[in-house]
């Protein structure tokens, strides 16, 4: 049975538009039945809950063992500016964060970088939205040891939509895992999708096309 806190999380991103259900093509370039847009998060109320959804799952997995956090350009830079504050906030755990810029700068402090600069040895984790095939996290790692000698130890994200990555008898997260050893946490995963829209009622064509969708690109 999905539990009080994942169903809360589910109810947040469908009452805020970033839950959708239709045709969507992924970054993957696969079809998906329902599609998860964090850029969809407005205002200043649904940010602050939504660090605070964030801030929790990293405090009960990592509780303060971590140096900084990282925000991959775009999404991520509002997700871990949101998580940083609730941490300090609801769990006085301060630590700083940092995100990257698509192009560097050439000009004032230069680089492509901002806030915190990383140093030799530190453990970093990374707040992003999805993974779908991995793409992101191949793209994101070299920005991390171009900086500094770190350790990127896990990573953590709203949905984990559980599909297959570059190889099929894996998924991108145990991809993701194996060739750079960090642990995926998701708040959420397709599964607990499907459990919530179930005990709902109303849904059956949208899981019926989840569970085609769950058939040919997931493994669990």
């Amino acid at each position: 049975m999905i539990s009080e806190s994942k169903k809360q999380f589910i109810e947040f991103m469908m009452a805020a538009g970033v839950l959708r259900f239709g045709e969507f093509k992924t970054k993957s370039g696969r079809l998906s039945p329902y599609f998860v847009n964090t850029g969809n998060y407005r205002t200043g109320a649904q940010i602050s809950r939504l660090g605070e959804f964030y801030a929790q799952c990293i405090h009960e997995t990592c509780g303060d063992r971590f140096d900084a956090m990282f925000g991959p350009a775009y999404k991520g830079i509002p997700l871990v500016t949101s998580a940083a504050g609730a941490l300090a906030r609801c769990h006085g755990t301060d630590k700083p964060f940092f995100f990257n810029r698509k192009e560097a700068k050439d000009h004032g402090e230069g680089g492509n970088l901002v806030g915190y600069q990383p140093q030799d040895g530190d453990r970093i984790i990374i707040i992003e939205d999805v993974i779908t095939a991995g793409t992101a996290v191949r793209e994101t790692v070299p920005v991390l040891l171009s900086a500094a000698q770190v350790q990127v130890s896990d990573m953590f994200i709203s949905v984990n939509r559980c599909e297959i990555g570059q190889q099929s008898d894996r998924t991108a997260v145990m991809e993701v895992k194996e060739e750079f050893g960090i642990d995926v946490h998701a708040l959420v995963d397709v599964r607990d999708l499907c459990e919530y829209l179930r005990g709902q009622g109303g849904y059956a064509e949208v899981l019926e096309a989840m569970e085609r969708y769950m058939d040919r690109y997931c493994k669990f």
